[in-house]
């Protein structure tokens, strides 16, 4: 799979009602259709997944693929805030805290999302809205 026609692609659980939820919120933010989207448990996430030496069973975070690199956790939630519209990139002044610290932030709450926000025993279908921006 080329990834080069596309400006960024992010790679979220598609099982996960928060990670479904987070995908639609940056779909409808995302003012200049900047993302792609995919399922980490689809064929296309897997692949690319592999392509860039990550473990798909491995993951328990959001992944963004942007210019060829891979950024995952709070990096991947900071990165994409950058390219959504209205207040959002101020996020990204996030990064004077610690990685260590955010990541530590985001693990937590990866840990406890399916209890707290439950999930899907299938992936979704995209929303008909969003299905021309799925690979």
């Amino acid at each position: 799979m080329s990834e080069e026609k596309y400006h960024a692609i992010v790679l979220y659980d598609g099982v996960c009602n928060l990670c479904s939820s987070t995908m639609r919120f940056i779909a409808k933010r995302d003012t200049q259709k900047y993302f792609m989207f995919a399922a980490l448990q689809s064929n296309v996430g897997r692949d690319l997944l592999t392509s860039h030496g990550l473990l798909a069973d491995e993951l328990k975070t959001i992944v963004l693929i942007e210019q060829g690199k891979v950024f995952t956790q709070s990096e991947a939630i900071l990165k994409i805030s950058q390219h959504l519209h209205r207040a959002w990139p101020l996020l990204a002044a996030l990064r004077v805290i610690p990685r260590p610290l955010r990541d530590g932030c985001y693990r937590f709450i990866a840990t406890h999302r399916y209890r707290w926000f439950g999930q899907k025993t299938t992936c979704e279908f995209p929303p008909e809205n969003l299905k021309a921006r799925f690979l």
